[in-house]
């Protein structure tokens, strides 16, 4: 394992222990009940996808370190996964900041979104890549 794929490897395992003390956060967070039960649902939902997405980027990482791949479509898909899994759980933890106007949770919404989107095309990518391996 070389390049974009041991970084982005190492990247989600450092990653994953801080969704770990995430989830002693929300206990806290949920026994305290200074949140409403809307921003409660949102950091159980951002934490939750957090967790989920590094296992899945380092099941993908594995995969694309089986392919023919250039160095550069690597770095690529490795970047989209990252910014992929900080998008989609970090839009719910926007849905946390305080808003009283018309626009609450838009930004929330389109970040998650974002994430999505950018999260498929590194799965596409991948597919791609094991397609014609």
């Amino acid at each position: 394992m070389h390049g974009p794929i041991q970084l982005f490897t190492v990247i989600a395992l450092v990653s994953l222990p801080t969704v770990m003390y995430g989830g002693y956060a929300l206990m806290g967070v949920m026994r305290d009940r200074k949140l409403t039960d809307h921003q409660r649902a949102m950091f159980r939902a951002g934490h939750a996808h957090a967790g989920v997405l590094l296992i899945l980027a380092l099941v993908t990482l594995q995969i694309l370190s089986r392919t023919t791949l250039s160095v550069s479509t690597l770095w690529i898909t490795s970047f989209l996964l990252l910014f992929g899994i900080l998008a989609q759980s970090g839009g719910f933890f926007l849905h946390l900041i305080p808003d009283s106007g018309k626009n609450r949770g838009k930004l929330g919404g389109r970040v998650t979104s974002v994430g999505a989107v950018l999260l498929g095309a590194a799965t596409l990518l991948t597919a791609y890549g094991v397609a014609f391996a």
